[in-house]
């Protein structure tokens, strides 16, 4: 059974750091709508998952957690904005600008849409972005769920074993 879901295509966006979009979220707004999408979406698909996550040992205020499913998790009460797990990441993927310090977050307008309504950062977000459907995952187009409410299409990356 597919449901309405928010699509996310997470190259468009990093493509364009300057973009922003409307979001009616009522407990931040001046919520910019891209924050929080942007930084769930990077530690839920760009992430490494190391094993030994330098990002986690190198944060003096404890605000990363590696949780039980690989993701990290940012306590943004906790997080000074030093970038110490910016420059601790070997692979370049929790970059300064995903990191905001400001707390923002996303209700995906759960209860608040009417029907055939579309969410404001969909109405809002260029070159179709952000979507609103029914979409499910589907690896074989980089389109990964995230959540029950979220599907984020990125380009992938498969860990090579080495002998």
């Amino acid at each position: 059974m597919s449901r309405k879901r928010l699509l996310i295509d997470l190259d468009k966006i990093n493509r364009h750091p300057e973009w922003t979009v409307r979001c009616s979220y009522e407990g931040h707004p001046r919520n910019n709508g891209l924050s929080f999408i942007r930084e769930m979406a990077t530690y839920a698909l760009v992430c490494r998952r190391c094993e030994e996550g330098t990002c986690i040992l190198a944060c003096p205020k404890e605000a990363l957690e590696k949780q039980e499913n690989g993701i990290l998790k940012r306590y943004n009460m906790r997080c000074v904005q030093c970038r110490s797990c910016s420059y601790a990441c070997p692979f370049g993927t929790i970059a300064p600008e995903i990191v905001p310090y400001r707390t923002s977050t996303c209700d995906y307008c759960i209860g608040r849409l009417r029907n055939g309504e579309a969410p404001l950062c969909v109405q809002t977000c260029p070159e179709g972005a952000i979507q609103y459907g029914d979409f499910e995952e589907n690896p074989e187009e980089n389109a990964f769920l995230v959540g029950d409410n979220m599907v984020i299409r990125a380009a992938s990356w498969e860990k090579e074993e080495t002998a």
